[in-house]
């Protein structure tokens, strides 16, 4: 049994991560002076909840890697914010809620974040690479064994155009033996690479069993829960088994849940849609609208992340949705470069007004006053 299984209250969260949850990844609010606006900060993780959230990953890629520059020093109080808001949500509803924080940097840099994750209660370290660019396999393994000393890892294929780094099979079928390895979010945008995650997990002997009555994983058995992370193909990755032949015999599991950028705006829409997926896994059937609906959600992401200028605007395309909605103030960046790109707005536009029901606004102008008491 992995130690992330042994600790005290272990199983409260593993196993909604293994039935398959979303799991919105936190965004920043700052105001005009890109200092913390913490009021609003506090709303959006309500907002995440109130939607039907399973979990919050904080301090990842949304939430702006520069929280972590000296100048700046946001990484403890976010994170502490967050976790004060989860923490309140249990309490008041019974639920458990996912704790996941972004895990950054060389190893010495990344034992620390994950010491301050874990003290603060945090449940999952989502593990990025992207400092580690010219390690060899055998490098990245050694540096996630030690994190996983510190906390269970979420592992992370991050797409290249946002920080990350390319990582075969072979990698992976490494790293999924790693004992606290509890999950990974597949993010490298390429459905080849997707497959080298799934196939290598399911080599590596860790693939978590379907659950037939959930439509995710099974609840109560070991294994790597699969998230996606591929914007690009959200439901179509959440549809159906993948199965590979492992030692002449198949070997099926299913990317359970989503952490994702896209599902940290218009969130009530993302949990109705995943809700939709598990039910369809469950049918054995797969309805013609939803393979329709896998066009909408890309066209939706396309619009807010900006591919077509190589994902510059996605954070403050992810800002721009939230601030129409009254969540955050504006689309401020602590990288004062970044901004909406030119015709963005417009596309956002375009695509709320296309697809309204997978949009959140009624939902938000009704408790918005709440969420920012």
């Amino acid at each position: 049994m992995a130690s992330s299984e042994r600790a005290p209250g272990a199983r409260s969260w593993l196993k909604p991560l293994r039935c398959g949850i979303a799991i919105p990844a936190h965004p920043l609010a700052i105001d005009a002076g890109r200092r913390l606006d913490e009021r609003r900060q506090r709303a959006l993780s309500r907002y995440y909840l109130a939607a039907g959230a399973g979990g919050l990953a904080v301090g990842v890629h949304s939430t702006q890697f520069e929280i972590r520059e000296p100048k700046h020093r946001l990484l403890r109080p976010v994170l502490e914010l967050a976790r004060e808001e989860m923490a309140a949500h249990e309490t008041r509803t019974g639920a458990t809620v996912v704790k996941v924080a972004g895990i950054c940097g060389p190893t010495r840099d990344a034992v620390l974040e994950a010491e301050l994750a874990a003290g603060l209660g945090y449940d999952a370290g989502l593990l990025s690479l992207g400092a580690l660019r010219e390690a060899k396999d055998d490098a990245l393994i050694e540096h996630a064994r030690t994190v996983a000393r510190a906390i269970p890892l979420f592992g992370f294929y991050l797409q290249p155009a946002v920080g990350g780094r390319l990582l075969g099979a072979g990698f992976w079928r490494r790293f999924a033996e790693i004992e606290g390895v509890v999950a990974v979010k597949i993010a490298p945008f390429n459905r080849y690479q997707t497959i080298d995650v799934v196939r290598a997990i399911a080599e590596a002997g860790r693939a978590l069993p379907m659950d037939p009555d959930t439509g995710g994983g099974c609840a109560d058995v070991a294994g790597i829960a699969l998230y996606t992370g591929n914007d690009d193909h959200i439901v179509g990755d959440l549809l159906a088994d993948w199965t590979f032949p492992v030692n002449g015999k198949p070997v099926s599991q299913r990317i359970v849940g989503g952490l994702l950028g896209h599902w940290a705006y218009w969130t009530r829409g993302a949990v109705e849609i995943l809700d939709r997926c598990h039910a369809a896994n469950r049918a054995g059937a797969i309805p013609a609208d939803l393979l329709a609906l896998d066009r909408q959600v890309t066209d939706m992401n396309a619009a807010v992340f900006d591919p077509a200028n190589g994902f510059r605007g996605c954070i403050p395309g992810m800002l721009e949705v939230l601030r129409r909605e009254g969540l955050v103030a504006g689309t401020w960046c602590l990288d004062s470069d970044l901004g909406l790109s030119p015709g963005q707005a417009e596309e956002i536009s375009r695509v709320a007004k296309a697809y309204p029901r997978l949009t959140d606004e009624d939902f938000v102008a009704r408790r918005l006053d709440e969420w920012l008491r």
